[in-house]
């Protein structure tokens, strides 16, 4: 329960960051903007800690390998990052994303998650067009 408690305190926290750190009004008018505003502003990453797989005018992948808080409390709480990254981390990405460009789906791959790879997976695309 004590484990629970803490990662619900740690997701409340990131919401709160996202929701302020979002009354900037921040805007991407391509996937290499998005980048910036996103690995850069608001998940404060530094540009040496994310390496750019791919870049195209409609995706976006990324391999993180930065001081992660969410790591190094799922290690000392003993929990799977698989799971603590997906409460904590991909809900607060999604909501940050979808405000920034209401288009914009976020994945992480969990096969590709730190502590078990060497890095954190990521890819943000646009949603293809549709046709009505």
């Amino acid at each position: 329960m004590f484990k629970n408690v803490v990662l619900l305190i740690a997701m409340f926290v990131f919401y709160l960051y996202g929701t302020v750190w979002l009354l900037k009004r921040p805007c991407a008018n391509s996937m290499e903007e998005l980048y910036r505003v996103f690995y850069i502003d608001f998940l404060r990453l530094k540009p040496e800690h994310v390496e750019i797989v791919k870049l195209t005018d409609r995706e976006l992948v990324t391999i993180s390998r930065n001081p992660c808080p969410i790591l190094k409390l799922s290690s000392a709480l003993r929990m799977d990052t698989r799971h603590t990254c997906k409460l904590v981390s991909e809900i607060v990405c999604k909501y940050v994303l979808k405000h920034i460009n209401k288009n914009l789906v976020f994945e992480r791959n969990y096969s590709y998650i730190r502590p078990y790879k060497d890095g954190c997976l990521e890819r943000i695309y646009l949603k293809p067009p549709t046709n009505l």
